[in-house]
């Protein structure tokens, strides 16, 4: 990872691309992000005695949209596992745009959700991303 600009040098274009690494590094990167969106929409039902499957799209789907767009918005394609550069910028997104779409849906925004909701994002977006540029860079030495 450059500390410059936040990216982490998991190949995901280049040589890696031709033989299909950098392809791989943006489905798992997209499919980790979506899962981890679920699974906060699941623990956060879950926490308060809702039945987690029945409702789960309903409580989801805010924030998965916001999750594409904030894809969108950061590029994350160029680089999806970079903590700085796609994961702080993901997460923005997926929480602002995830609690307009809440509230323009008739969904709660109290403030401890938002709080729990960034936080829990945070770690979630951010961390795994953290954690893949440092194992990267442990391979590395």
């Amino acid at each position: 990872m450059t500390a410059d600009r936040g990216r982490a040098e998991v190949p995901v274009g280049g040589a890696g691309a031709e033989h299909g690494t950098g392809r791989v590094v943006l489905a798992l990167a997209l499919a980790l992000d979506i899962v981890l969106v679920v699974a906060f929409a699941a623990i956060g039902r879950a926490s308060h005695d809702s039945d987690v499957w029945t409702g789960l799209w309903q409580t989801a789907w805010p924030f998965l949209v916001a999750l594409g767009v904030g894809w969108l918005v950061t590029f994350a394609w160029r680089a999806p596992t970079a903590p700085l550069r796609s994961g702080l910028g993901i997460w923005a997104v997926t929480v602002t745009g995830g609690m307009l779409l809440r509230a323009l849906s008739g969904q709660g925004t109290a403030v401890a959700f938002v709080v729990v909701a960034a936080a829990t994002l945070l770690v979630a977006l951010v961390g795994w991303r953290l954690i893949a540029a440092g194992v990267h860079r442990a391979r590395r030495r």
